[in-house]
């Protein structure tokens, strides 16, 4: 098809916004936990929800989306997304309930879904192979990087200055431009014929739902509670039938060819390890700072940014030395550095500091992460047939979405059970020393008060990261022992890298 001429910059700017709004949408949100915990009544256990029921959806549906990108047409599955990713946006900040929220959250991840990696697309159809083009990869990859840190930073005003719905409300305005825009600046692509592996994609979002839902569960309700098993159960028969489903299939959306080589599924089992850790130190340290050490929602934000820094500088060490030394020592001291990062976290009490305790754990953590996130992204397409790129890239991205959630839920259940047992202990204490005022609010919300309540969260918080540093131990061991990609494989990725930041 005809591209549009005249106004790349609009098309760029267009495409770039979508990518932002996605990627920011993470922690925009999570530094307004606290204040929808309070505003909804969530339980801790409960409030993962709000990132796992857009993460869960989000990493499970992705492959389709790019599918649907290249069977439908590209612009049009475009505003599709933003148009779904909108509406639920919308739904999310006026709810009144808490399964409203996640209902909301959820559908936020199939807009976001379909129309993420699309857009990454949409660079191809819209500019000229060559200088031009290459640019736009580079503002993609900046708008892919900085997003995080950028929602940090608004969540927290828009959540002190406005209210926590606005994290949502805000992206009303932004689709709706997105959406009028595109059709106008963005050319379409052509259409491809194909399947959609819609069997594949249900089963493995759903089986994987099932699965952290039943880790969530087990948080509140103990691993008797025949909800719990039930969810167990239902998970292993859905993800059977998924693998089942995608042996047979002639398209699948999860090509299992893509983990023959030791290279490639040790980096998905790096991935999925790290974010497995990762989303949860950013989900519990967002509760500590906030609710033990009394920061404001923009004072959390900016308490973040020194973490989102030391990643940018890991990654831009690893681009830059990667072709020198090859991707293993990225990925094995990235991995150490995370583990060390996570075992500092471990002794996090009530009286901690924000720089004894908060800051100095995050910078290592930050910069393993940073050490990783480049190699793994290289690593995943070394090897792969150009026109296979984007499936090994897209499922690295799924990866990291999905064993979020999977991370999360699990340091839930740890965090659920220690925080139960130091609650008890703090009980007798609280009945001995409390004000008369304190034990009615406790009657109404059976919720210890500070500063019992602060030695229940932090004792919870410190015993989940337990669980986080043993999967970022997992990521070392894969990186050591299975990993042997060498700086020669790497030669074939030059320029192709890049687009698939991000």
């Amino acid at each position: 098809m005809a591209r549009r001429e005249g106004h790349p910059g609009i098309a760029l700017t267009v495409i770039a916004a979508c990518q932002l709004m996605v990627v920011l949408d993470a922690t925009i949100v999570n530094i307004a936990l606290p204040h929808i915990q309070e505003a909804l009544k969530f339980s801790t256990t409960d409030l993962t929800w709000v990132v796992s029921a857009y993460t869960l959806t989000f990493g499970g549906l992705l492959l389709l989306g790019a599918r649907a990108g290249d069977i439908l047409g590209r612009r049009r599955v475009f505003m599709a997304g933003i148009l779904l990713f909108t509406f639920a946006s919308l739904l999310g900040g006026l709810a009144q309930e808490p399964w409203q929220l996640l209902a909301a959250r959820a559908l936020q991840g199939v807009g976001g879904a379909i129309a993420s990696p699309t857009s990454l697309a949409l660079i191809t159809t819209t500019f000229p192979e060559g200088p031009e083009r290459n640019r736009a990869f580079g503002v993609f990859a900046a708008v892919s990087a900085g997003g995080g840190a950028i929602g940090l930073l608004a969540g927290g005003m828009l959540t002190d200055w406005l209210d926590w719905r606005w994290v949502l409300f805000v992206n009303v305005p932004i689709g709706v431009l997105i959406a009028s825009l595109a059709p106008l600046y963005i050319n379409e692509s052509e259409r491809h014929p194909g399947r959609f592996d819609l069997t594949g994609a249900l089963t493995s979002t759903v089986g994987m739902a099932s699965l952290v839902y039943g880790f969530i569960r087990a948080a509140e309700d103990g691993w008797r509670d025949g909800l719990t098993l039930g969810s167990f159960g239902a998970a292993v028969v859905l993800l059977f039938a998924f693998v089942f489903t995608e042996v047979r299939a002639k398209e699948p959306i999860t090509p299992l060819r893509m983990f023959a080589d030791r290279n490639r599924w040790g980096t998905y089992v790096i991935m999925l390890s790290l974010a497995a850790a990762m989303f949860g130190m950013f989900f519990y340290i967002v509760l500590f700072v906030q609710n033990v050490l009394g920061y404001s929602a923009i004072k959390a934000g900016l308490a973040f940014l020194p973490v989102t820094a030391a990643i940018a500088v890991g990654a831009g060490l690893s681009q830059r030395l990667l072709p020198v030394l090859g991707p293993k020592p990225f990925m094995m001291g990235g991995s150490a550095l995370v583990v060390i990062g996570l075992v500092w976290q471990t002794f996090i009490r009530p009286d901690s500091t924000y720089v004894g305790g908060v800051l100095g754990p995050m910078l290592v953590f930050g910069f393993g992460m940073g050490l990783n996130f480049v190699t793994a992204t290289v690593t995943a397409v070394s090897g792969v047939a150009q026109h296979e790129a984007g499936a090994a890239s897209g499922l690295l991205n799924a990866m990291q979405q999905v064993g979020g959630s999977l991370g999360l839920s699990i340091l839930t259940t740890v965090f659920g059970s220690a925080s139960t047992d130091e609650a008890k202990k703090q009980l007798p204490k609280f009945l001995a020393d409390a004000s008369p005022e304190q034990k009615a609010e406790f009657a109404k919300t059976h919720q210890l008060p500070a500063p019992w309540g602060h030695d229940v969260l932090a004792h919870g918080i410190s015993t989940a990261f337990i669980p986080a540093a043993a999967m970022a131990v997992l990521a070392f061991l894969t990186a050591w022992l299975v990993l042997r990609v060498r700086k020669s494989d790497l030669d074939s990725l030059a320029g192709t890298a890049g687009p698939h930041l991000g």
